[in-house]
């Protein structure tokens, strides 16, 4: 009798399992993956009823993958937990040296890298005044006192490190502005803008004709070629720090100043010669030159003594609610990047990536009680393995936090805001879903919240490797899904 009534029970439970994942979403999740050109896919998917505690539909949830730009929520998410909504970055100016009674600096004007992203981004100022922080510096000098400069303008983002990029980032992506890496000095989202001439024939060579801002030293092989179409297929090549960049690939034929993005070799050295120049051109002299501290380091400076110096101001305006704002709903890897970077100069006094990715795996595996595989802010890097799993998890576990609705104020909102403006638009999910998207050549991915007809709060998470599926039907099928999901 007591074995009868044990395997009954085990029969109702799993026929009552059974149930619980034999339902609309399920379907429609096994469907997905019921084409031809996905059964080399690699997929990872769960829906997550948050007020009901329970699972509504999975496929391989536990699956971890490199999922793209959906990194960026454990980032942000990491980020409103441990600094906080509030929190703003700040730039700091010294001297080192004495000013006379006649307003001469007798030393150096040293500027000392925080980790702000935004100074003279284009998310927080208009093209025309992408130079507005260097004249409010240039004011706070004058401010303090200070008329002429007898030394140099050195800036400092030492405390950032100089790795240059992340682990894992591919070179194909290292000189476009995208692969923009972080850095304790950040100036213009570290890019500066290729202006290219091109004939009107046909595989004509394209012609560099400026570049915005000037980098000195800057030396591009230039292999670009013209062809029929208007899309920028142009891409730059071009390890951090290094001056030797090589573009490749085609622009449209018969075009002047037609623009090309590419990240800044050395951001710390350029906000030097900025300032320099600022300093100069509203005649406030410095005799002096510019340089970087990691310049200074590798011709055997020392690292500067702070206490001798003196600060003059510290200079901020935007918070990490700002900043996170961006990096989701327009998926900026180089603020990602910031905010791993500011986590770790917060937590270790030491912002690099392997700090900043060390804590966020710390963080977050007791709290949500799984193993973390972090390597980057941005999720540029395929080293990054999380699952569907991973996603539910922490989503459950912002809904909960005292910063969720900031954390949801970031996400983009299918059919109108974001990445994902052009998702679910005109269908059910359109204004119900607020999520995250990644996208990386034979990777997408897709995580956040959708708040369905009847009510529901659900997580969810949908990632795929390695499909052949084109990314405009791979959407498609996808929307598919989350209009399921959103009727639920």
């Amino acid at each position: 009798m007591k074995i009868i009534v044990v395997t009954t029970f085990w029969l109702f439970f799993l026929n009552l399992s059974f149930a619980q994942l034999n339902n609309s979403v399920q379907r429609a999740a096994d469907k997905f993956t019921e084409h031809s050109e996905m059964k080399n896919a690699a997929i990872s998917f769960a829906a997550y009823d948050i007020e009901a505690d329970s699972m509504i539909a999975t496929l391989n949830e536990r699956m971890a993958l490199p999922p793209a730009s959906t990194v960026k929520l454990f980032t942000t998410a990491t980020a409103f937990e441990t600094l906080g909504s509030n929190y703003v970055p700040k730039t700091r100016i010294y001297t080192l040296g004495e000013v006379d009674s006649s307003g001469v600096l007798h030393g150096n004007l040293i500027i000392k890298g925080g980790g702000d992203p935004t100074l003279g981004s284009k998310y927080f100022t208009d093209e025309n005044n992408q130079k507005a922080f260097l004249n409010d510096w240039i004011a706070l000098v004058r401010k303090a006192g200070i008329k002429k400069v007898k030394g140099h303008i050195i800036a400092d983002a030492s405390d950032f490190g100089y790795q240059g990029a992340p682990d894992g980032w591919s070179w194909g992506d290292l000189g476009n502005y995208y692969g923009a890496g972080p850095s304790g000095l950040v100036l213009f989202d570290n890019m500066t803008k290729l202006h290219f001439s091109t004939p009107s024939g046909l595989n004509e060579p394209t012609k560099l004709d400026s570049m915005t801002p000037n980098v000195p030293g800057y030396k591009l092989l230039n292999t670009v070629t013209t062809y029929n179409s208007s899309r920028d297929n142009c891409y730059i090549y071009g390890a951090p720090f290094s001056y030797d960049r090589f573009a490749v690939g085609n622009l449209p034929r018969n075009r002047d100043n037609f623009e090309v993005k590419a990240s800044i070799p050395d951001p710390e050295l350029q906000m030097a010669q900025e300032f320099y120049k600022a300093l100069n051109g509203d005649s406030l002299t410095v005799t002096g030159t510019f340089s970087g501290m990691r310049e200074l380091i590798k011709m055997g400076g020392e690292p500067i003594d702070y206490e001798k110096c003196e600060e003059l101001f510290a200079y901020g305006k935007h918070t990490i609610k700002d900043i996170s704002y961006w990096t989701n709903m327009r998926s900026v890897n180089l603020f990602a990047e910031q905010l791993l970077a500011l986590i770790a100069y917060y937590k270790t006094s030491k912002g690099t990536t392997e700090r900043g990715a060390g804590f966020v795996n710390s963080y977050w595996e007791p709290r949500l009680n799984l193993e973390m595989f972090q390597t980057d802010g941005s999720g540029l890097s395929r080293n990054n393995g999380f699952s569907a799993n991973h996603y539910v998890q922490l989503l459950n576990y912002m809904y909960d936090s005292k910063q969720f609705e900031n954390f949801k104020s970031t996400l983009p909102v299918a059919g109108k805001s974001g990445t994902l403006r052009g998702v679910c638009r005109g269908q059910i999910a359109q204004g119900r879903l607020y999520a995250k998207s990644g996208t990386m050549n034979r990777i997408k991915s897709y995580a956040g919240y959708i708040y369905s007809t009847s009510g529901k709060k659900i997580a969810f998470a949908l990632i795929v490797n390695n499909d052949n599926l084109s990314n405009h039907y791979l959407v498609k099928r996808m929307e598919s899904l989350f209009n399921t999901i959103a009727r639920y």
